[in-house]
Parts: C-alpha cells; sequence; structure tokens
C-alpha cells in the first residue's frame, strides 16, 4: 500500500463512500447466493411431486424479487465506488497538475511533454481501475469464494467441495507468477504510450517546420515505428492476460467435471438429494466469476500500483526554486538591482554562463545589454526572475537578497517579455490580460498601443476577441513579440526586462514601442537585451558581455569610442544594414 500512499488523505476523506458501497455490494452477494437455495428447495419439492401450480408462482416471484434486489443494489454499490473512483480520478489530476506548477522551470528541460501528459491521462485511468473496479473484484473474489464454499460444504457434502476444489491451488499459483510479469509488462505499455504521444505532440508543434522542409513522409515514418513499438508491447501484454482466461476456464470445467462425476454417484446412491446436486453446481458456478476476478484483479491492481508508481515520481520531485523561511514579500519596489561577484552554471553544464559577474542599476534606470549568442544575456535575466539560484555571490533587490523575496511577490515586481513570446490557445485580450484574474478593456488598450499592436488587432474581424490559435500560430512574429509585451506591461511592473523581444519588430515600429515604453516605463528600472545596437543605443548604460564576464560598459557614445567588442559589433551591423540597402 506504500505505492497508493499519496491518495491516503483522500481514502479517508471517502472512506464511508467505499464502506457503504462494499456493504451495498455484499448485499448484491448474499442476494446471489439465496438463488442456489430456491432452486435446492425448487428442484426437490419437483421431484417428490409435491408442487402445485401456486407454488411455481411463489418460486417464480422469489426469484423475481430476487433479481430486483439485485438490480438495486447494485446500482447504489456502482454509486458509491465507482463514482467515488472518478472522484478520485478528478482529484489525483488536480493534484498532478498543480504539482506539475510548482515545480521549476528546469524540470521540463528534462521530462518531455509527451510523457507528462500519459502520466495525466493512461496513468491516472489506471489508478482509477484499480480503485473502483478493482474494490469490487476483490470484495467479490473473497466474499463469494468464501461464502459459496461455505454453503456448499455446508448444505451438500464436504467431501464433493473438497474434490470441487483440488484444482483451485494451480490457480493461485499461476495468478502470483503472473502478477510480476504483468506489472513489467504494464510498465513497457506505459512508456511505449508516452513515447508514442511525445512523437505526436512534438510533430504537431513544429508542424510548420515539418512542411517547410518537406519531412512529411519521414515523420510519419517515425510515427509509424512508435505505434509499432506500442502496438508490440500492448500484444506481449494482451498475449499474456490471454492465456489466463482459457486457464481459469480450462480449471473451472475441471471442478464440474468432478462434480458431475462424483456429486453423480452420491445422487446415485442417495448420499445427497437431486436438489442438492442443483444447488452445488449453481454455487460452483457462482465461484466461476470469483476465479476469472482473481485475474481480473491481479491485472488491474498491478497496473494500477505500476501507474501509481509512475505518478508517485512526478509527486515526489520537489522544486529546486522555493521559498526560504526568512523570505518575506517586497513592499514599496524602488527598483535597485545589485549584481554583485555572480558566478553561474546551468545544471549538468561544466561551463560558466556568467563568471564573476558585477553590476550596479539604480532604480529608474534603462539598461541595455548586448553580446555575442551564448554570452550570458538571458541568463541575467533567468537569475533575476530566480528561475535559477546562484552559485556563487549575491544578487539583490532594494539591498535584499533574492533568497530573503517570496518568489510571487519577485515574479509580481518584475515583468518579463521572453525570447519565445509565447501565447495561450486563446483570445487576444485574455492573452494580454494574463497576468491578473481581470483587467478594465481600457487598460487592455492602452498597453495594446503602446506595443504598437493595437491597429494589427483593429484590423482582425473579432478584434481583440480573436483567437490566436496553439502557440498563437494564427500570428506573425512581430504581432506575437508585441502582444507578449502588452502583457508584460499590464502588470505595471517595477522592474521590466525585455529579453530579445523586439527582434521580428521593423526599426520604425521598433522606435515608436522604445518612445512609448520611455514614457510608460519613467522612473521604473528596465533591462533591455538586444542583439541590434539600434534597440539599446538611447540606454541610460550599456553593458557588453563575453563569453559570461561583463567587458564593457558606458553609453553608445563612450563604447563606440574604446573601440573594443560593442564598437566591433556596432561596425558590423551598419555593414549589413548598407548591404540590406543595396
Amino acid at each position: 500500500m506504500s505505492t497508493f500512499r499519496a491518495l491516503k488523505p483522500f481514502i479517508i476523506k471517502n472512506k464511508w463512500y467505499y464502506i457503504l458501497g462494499i456493504l451495498w455490494l455484499l448485499f448484491v452477494d448474499g442476494l446471489q447466493l439465496l438463488i442456489p437455495e430456491v432452486l435446492r428447495h425448487f428442484t426437490d419439492r419437483l421431484s417428490a411431486n409435491q408442487l402445485a401450480i401456486g407454488d411455481l408462482f411463489m418460486y417464480s416471484l422469489y426469484l423475481v424479487l430476487i433479481g430486483v434486489g439485485i438490480a438495486f443494489f447494485r446500482f447504489l454499490w456502482r454509486i458509491y465506488i465507482m463514482g467515488t473512483s472518478r472522484k478520485l480520478e478528478y482529484e489525483l489530476r488536480n493534484m498532478l497538475f498543480s504539482h506539475l506548477q510548482s515545480l521549476s522551470s528546469n524540470y521540463y528541460n528534462h521530462h518531455k511533454t509527451g510523457d507528462l501528459m500519459a502520466h495525466a491521462t493512461n496513468d491516472i485511468n489506471a489508478v482509477r481501475m484499480a480503485l473502483g473496479p478493482g474494490i469490487v473484484m476483490v470484495t467479490d473474489a473473497v466474499f463469494m469464494t468464501v461464502i459459496a464454499i461455505s454453503m456448499m460444504a455446508l448444505t451438500t457434502d464436504v467431501r464433493l467441495t473438497v474434490f470441487a476444489l483440488l484444482p483451485l491451488p494451480f490457480l493461485a499459483i499461476t495468478i502470483a507468477k503472473m502478477g510480476k510479469v504483468i506489472n513489467h509488462r504494464f510498465k513497457s505499455v506505459q512508456e511505449a504510450f508516452s513515447f508514442m504521444t511525445d512523437t505526436v505532440q512534438e510533430n504537431l508543434a513544429g508542424i510548420r517546420v515539418v512542411k517547410s522542409f518537406v519531412q512529411e513522409d519521414a515523420e510519419i515514418h517515425k510515427f509509424q515505428e512508435k505505434n509499432q513499438l506500442h502496438f508490440d508491447r500492448n500484444m506481449n501484454l494482451v498475449k499474456l492476460f490471454g492465456l489466463f482466461h482459457p486457464f481459469v476456464q480450462f480449471i473451472s470445467s475441471l471442478s464440474f467435471l468432478i462434480v458431475i462425476f462424483y456429486g453423480g454417484r452420491l445422487v446415485i446412491y442417495g448420499d445427497i438429494s437431486l436438489g442438492d446436486f442443483i444447488a452445488f453446481n449453481t454455487y460452483l458456478g457462482l465461484l466461476i466469476w470469483p476465479m476469472m476476478a482473481m485475474g481480473w484483479v491481479i491485472n488491474i491492481l498491478q497496473r494500477g500500483a505500476a501507474s501509481m508508481e509512475r505518478i508517485n515520481k512526478i509527486l515526489n520531485s520537489k522544486p529546486e526554486i522555493t521559498d526560504q523561511p526568512q523570505a518575506q514579500p517586497l513592499e514599496f519596489v524602488q527598483g535597485k538591482i545589485v549584481f554583485d561577484r555572480v558566478s553561474f552554471k546551468y545544471p549538468k553544464s561544466d561551463e560558466y554562463a556568467l563568471r564573476d559577474f558585477s553590476l550596479t542599476i539604480d532604480s529608474g534606470k534603462k539598461i541595455g545589454i548586448i553580446g555575442r549568442t551564448g554570452s550570458g544575456k538571458t541568463t541575467i535575466a533567468s537569475l533575476l526572475l530566480r528561475l535559477y539560484d546562484i552559485d556563487e555571490g549575491k544578487i539583490l533587490i532594494d539591498n535584499r537578497p533574492l533568497a530573503d523575496i517570496t518568489l510571487k511577490s519577485l515574479r509580481d515586481t518584475i515583468g518579463y517579455v521572453d525570447q519565445d513570446s509565447f501565447l495561450f490557445s486563446t483570445s487576444i485580450s485574455e492573452n494580454i490580460a494574463f497576468g491578473k484574474d481581470s483587467y478594465l478593456q481600457e487598460k487592455v488598450v492602452h498597453v495594446a498601443k503602446i506595443a504598437q499592436v493595437h491597429n494589427n488587432i483593429m484590423d482582425f474581424p473579432k478584434q481583440y476577441e480573436t483567437f490566436v490559435g496553439e502557440r498563437g500560430v494564427t500570428l506573425s512574429g512581430g504581432q506575437k513579440q508585441r502582444i507578449s509585451m502588452a502583457r508584460a506591461l499590464i502588470k505595471d511592473p517595477k522592474i521590466l526586462i525585455l529579453d530579445d523581444s523586439l527582434s521580428a519588430v521593423d526599426t520604425d515600429t521598433e522606435e515608436k514601442i522604445l518612445a512609448g515604453l520611455a514614457e510608460e516605463m519613467k522612473e521604473k528600472t528596465s533591462l533591455v537585451i538586444a542583439h541590434r545596437i539600434s534597440t539599446i543605443k538611447d540606454c541610460d548604460e550599456i553593458i557588453v558581455l563575453d563569453e559570461g564576464k561583463l567587458v564593457e560598459q558606458g553609453t553608445h557614445d563612450q563604447l563606440v569610442k574604446k573601440k573594443g567588442l560593442y564598437y566591433e559589433l556596432y561596425q558590423k551591423q551598419l555593414l549589413e544594414e548598407k548591404l540590406a540597402e543595396e
């Protein structure tokens, strides 16, 4: 049960639903066990010529009443047990999704989306089956087996009961041996499903790339391989489980063969009545379902345990970035930022992304950050948002270390526009207002105008209610960047970080955006990370990074005069602009 430990609070909270459901299930089983007794008395009176027409109606009424009772209590146990298992599925999926939201961003660098989706679908369904139909089958198997065998022995003949049950130990041994194999093969099936799901998700997300490189056939072939793996592993499981049913039926037929041969002799010699023989066969028939249920129980419980183990691996994963015990919210933010001899390596990397990096940004200043690809520009933004913890040095906001600030207040303080410009599959208005539960439409329009995307939006048939499609696929790169910028601005952040977020915008629009930002972010701190010098040349100060180190610092004119790395980048961009004009 340690595998299902994470579900303990749910089981305790809903224990009475399970208890009552099992009680109704026992009522159904008890009513089913009345049928052999009705048949026993009916057969004995029939063979003794003691039945009248009225007795036929009486026995028929007994069977009808038993059938109605079975139907009524079966409805109750399905509501209580199966309904509770559906509630478990609902709460477990919420628990899993909530935990995924709490994990640090680095977790998703090492776990594929398709695999996580498989956990939230197939695995949770397998757990539901274990704690729904699994409980029903366990109860049926135990109660029906014990009571039916007891009735067979007490009401008919002990010797006949013992002989009839001789094949059952072979069944128990087979179940024990097959359980572990089923568990292992089911894990393989779930892994194959994860591979296939991940392939589909990744391919659909990158469908434009696939089509632009004319790789449809190659991707179809890759999917077919993953689909074939899923099929083969399913067939391995089906073959194993398929062997089990004929085996159970064979064992059952051996029991009936013994009863017909030995029980028939007992009837002939008068040791038991014909009614006893009929009742005994009916009890034995009722035992076939528990025998079959044992196989289902092992299969379902093994699948549920295997899936719960996979889910537990996620639930047991701890977020790398959490609030420290001494952390307090930021209040009355001024926006002063200090990097004090910061050194940082990304997880599983031997190279420093930043090395001995020091920088002081006074509140209200606009700082430009430039450098070659891989020089550490985005790392500065990631560390300031505390997506990672630093290895050495200190980062302070308003003279408070980041570790002393709650994550929520830290990230509420910062407006961040990243390079990807990710948009959700909803309306433009909801994408801009994503940071809060609600905003006045006037505020949405205001920030859209600053981001120079309002006119584009008004050209759409549904304007701000336009559905943007998955990841903003219906919009251009520049439109996505500007909507992402509006989303950051609507928070009214004290610190704004633009991480190469104007790269898909033409220079004229860029100038208008920067002019609007200058007014909007007056007396607020801004960090503008860019590859284009035109984006940062008017900043209060510019820093130049190279291989994780700050190599130059100053205004645009000062850095040009130094004729260092910044000057080299500037000359290259001037040359590129001249070539583009020609």
